[in-house]
């Protein structure tokens, strides 16, 4: 797949865009739905690259709904009854979409984005190792980079405007923000997906060292699960095969791509830099292998 085949932004005319995010473009459909285009774009250190990864719309489109269907027992969520057709009855631009379209309920989102870490590494090993905590959770002393932590924690964060770095907080803050019994249920909920969830991926060869969920509410106050699930956008997904504790494992999604903007003299704001070829094929392979090894046991 070439850059030409990719979809770095969608145009929908005949409907109104509500929202140009890092990657999705959302549009208005009715009183109660919208359509969700996952975009080819990439964002890295929340900033959107100029190039978009050819296909990678589509593979985060089929892997979120592949867990949104495998967690229906745990949380309900936002995927809609109503059909792409209806929503795009233009078959030259639901071709043009391919399998990056999504229609969903239009639910109110929660101010927090609930993160889970399984594995210590990224902004935790770093928090680690200055303070011997993640985030304010205590870890015990003399854990490796990539070390599996003896329980996944719960370590959320607040939800940045694009352009922006989201920031830790404090699951006292999320109380504060959502109320005790809304905070206590989402924490609660996010730690039994990423465990279920991480325990099949295993199964299928791959780790999920860490990810971040996002809920939001009907107007009768019920919780959905909204947005993407374990992605490898959402998420940082790593070869079983290839892991060993103390360095900074091989990955499956956008790590590739941070791993090759480290050695960058680039400041992390916008403008981002512009990727090799070699970078963006190997990034586009190697989100099409995470699908492959997730989706077809």
């Amino acid at each position: 797949m070439s850059q030409t085949d990719a979809l770095f932004q969608s145009d929908l005319p005949h409907l109104k865009l509500l929202n140009r995010g890092k990657v999705r473009d959302i549009y208005d459909v009715d009183d109660a739905h919208m359509l969700i285009v996952a975009s080819d774009r990439l964002s890295a250190f929340d900033v959107v690259l100029p190039q978009p990864i050819p296909g990678k719309g589509e593979v985060l489109t089929r892997v979120a709904n592949f867990w949104f269907s495998r967690t229906r027992n745990i949380i309900p969520n936002h995927l809609a009854e109503m059909t792409l057709e209806q929503v795009v009855p233009d078959s030259a631009q639901r071709t043009a979409l391919g399998d990056r379209a999504t229609v969903v309920k239009k639910l109110k989102p929660l101010p927090v984005e609930a993160i889970v870490r399984g594995y210590l590494i990224g902004s935790g090993w770093k928090d680690y190792q200055k303070s011997g905590a993640v985030c304010g959770i205590q870890l015990p002393a003399g854990l490796q980079q990539a070390d599996k932590l003896p329980e996944a924690i719960y370590t959320p964060s607040t939800k940045a405007e694009v352009g922006e770095h989201d920031e830790n907080i404090s699951f006292e803050k999320t109380v504060d923000l959502l109320g005790r019994e809304l905070a206590e249920k989402v924490r609660d909920i996010s730690l039994k997906i990423y465990t279920e969830c991480a325990a099949y991926a295993l199964e299928q060869g791959i780790i999920i060292a860490d990810t971040k969920f996002e809920f939001g509410q009907d107007e009768k106050g019920t919780l959905y699960l909204i947005d993407e699930v374990l992605t490898p956008d959402s998420s940082r997904f790593w070869p079983a095969d290839e892991y060993r504790p103390g360095i900074s494992p091989p990955s499956f999604d956008k790590q590739f791509v941070r791993d090759y903007l480290e050695t960058l003299d680039w400041d992390k704001t916008p403008p981002g830099p512009e990727l090799p070829e070699q970078v963006i094929s190997k990034t586009a392979e190697k989100y099409r292998e995470a699908e492959t090894r997730l989706t077809e046991a």
